[in-house]
């Protein structure tokens, strides 16, 4: 399967942002890079218990040399500033360049528009760009609409929800990610033609 090689650690090199042709890397926000308890109401921000994804911090830590870090949420009650003073209560406010919610976005993921908007506004071309994230239709499918690359968080070993999985890769520990990327750094952008065949998805 390609996600399991992709997943295998083969190149050990240092991520360095003169060798990275990918350039930024966006992630999802709940479930992803912090844990979302339903019973909780309003904003995260305001929660009386917060904490992050296991493995997150030391990924992060590792992937900034090289990528540029946004976080793209189709959070609906947060604007930027509220998932700041989230991040910032489990020390993850400081890893990201950009900060992108629907909210203020007046679109949603899976919407291609979402990821138009994000890619404008962080100046960076789809095909220098990955998504990650644990919500296949939004993360994955909709990130791929848009020309991105997409990885796919499945930290419990799901079977993908399509009929045949379009994910790039496939993670279940955030621990992988580093090495996954490096391998996706040194494979060609997805053709344009392949992005044809992609099923619709709707928000």
């Amino acid at each position: 399967m390609r996600d399991l090689v992709l997943r295998t650690p083969m190149f050990a090199f240092p991520l360095t942002r003169k060798q990275a042709m990918i350039q930024a890397v966006r992630f999802d926000w709940g479930d992803t890079l912090m844990r979302v308890f339903p019973e909780y109401e309003g904003t995260m921000a305001e929660w009386p218990h917060v904490e992050s994804m296991p493995g997150v911090i030391p990924a992060l830590t590792e992937l900034r040399p090289a990528y540029r870090l946004y976080l793209a949420t189709n959070a609906s009650d947060s604007d930027a500033m509220l998932v700041r003073a989230a991040l910032r209560r489990v020390g993850l406010e400081e890893f990201f360049a950009g900060i992108f919610t629907s909210k203020e976005l007046k679109v949603c993921k899976p919407d291609p528009g979402f990821y138009q908007a994000v890619l404008r506004e962080s100046g960076v071309a789809p095909g220098e760009a990955v998504m990650v994230g644990d919500d296949y239709p939004a993360d994955v499918l909709g990130a791929k609409q848009a020309g991105l690359r997409a990885i796919w968080y499945n930290p419990a070993a799901s079977p993908a929800p399509a009929d045949r999985p379009l994910h790039d890769a496939e993670i279940q520990t955030m621990s992988e990610l580093p090495a996954v990327l490096r391998n996706l750094d040194l494979q060609e952008s997805v053709e344009p033609d392949a992005l044809s065949n992609l099923p619709e998805v709707s928000a």
